[in-house]
């Protein structure tokens, strides 16, 4: 038995029918799984889905750019330069954390094929892991404000070549500078993958029309 991460779970499911589909999001840096709770009203979401959305809770660790301290965060962070130093070992096992929770939707009856991962900023570096490496095919992938820090150490997943990714960023992010949700959109397309990439006039954050373009995007991958 998996000790699984301590999640938030919200239910948009306005026909009361059996849950058929998931999305896993990862929060940022020294946030919760609350964080992106408020999002999933906004999404305007399709009536006749049934999503459960699982927004775990990073474990506590320290933080080296923070002077070791200790707080929720999905691995270490080394250093802030574009071409950072990456705690692989650690990504590596909130991946595996995450795989857990989507075998237990799997478990709870929810097609892997029906189940979106989906991070913020580091919670995106964990997601890309998580997706592109999973065993069976998923509904898609969406990361935002984020980097593709493990590139060199995934294990590609042929199960996952055809997975719709949509990788949103801020033109004016202070914290990860557009140019590396550029250069994970050049990796992956250099890889065959079919990635959308959008931006929006905004800083290290999400906003209003991104959410809802979220929402129709869900509603397009989700069955």
């Amino acid at each position: 038995m998996s000790d699984y991460l301590d999640c938030v779970i919200v239910e948009h499911n306005p026909a009361n029918k059996d849950i058929n589909n998931a999305v896993i999001w990862l929060h940022g840096l020294g946030a919760s799984g609350h964080d992106f709770e408020p999002v999933v009203p906004e999404l305007g979401l399709r009536s006749d889905l049934a999503v459960r959305f699982v927004f775990p809770h990073a474990p506590q660790i320290p933080v080296t750019i923070n002077g070791g301290m200790v707080m929720p965060a999905w691995y270490d962070i080394l250093e802030m330069s574009i071409d950072r130093k990456v705690d692989v070992v650690q990504i590596k096992k909130s991946a595996q954390n995450i795989n857990d929770l989507i075998e237990r939707e799997i478990a709870r009856g929810v097609p892997a094929e029906n189940i979106v991962i989906a991070g913020f900023s580091q919670g995106g570096a964990v997601a890309y892991h998580t997706a592109l490496s999973y065993s069976q095919k998923l509904a898609g992938l969406l990361t935002l404000s984020t980097y593709l820090a493990t590139n060199d150490h995934i294990e590609f997943s042929d199960a996952n070549k055809n997975i719709p990714i949509l990788i949103n960023h801020g033109t004016q992010d202070p914290v990860v500078p557009e140019i590396l949700g550029q250069q994970a959109t050049k990796t992956l397309q250099a890889r065959g993958y079919d990635v959308k990439y959008v931006t929006y006039p905004m800083a290290h954050q999400v906003c209003g029309p991104q959410i809802r373009a979220i929402g129709e995007w869900f509603n397009e991958v989700l069955s």
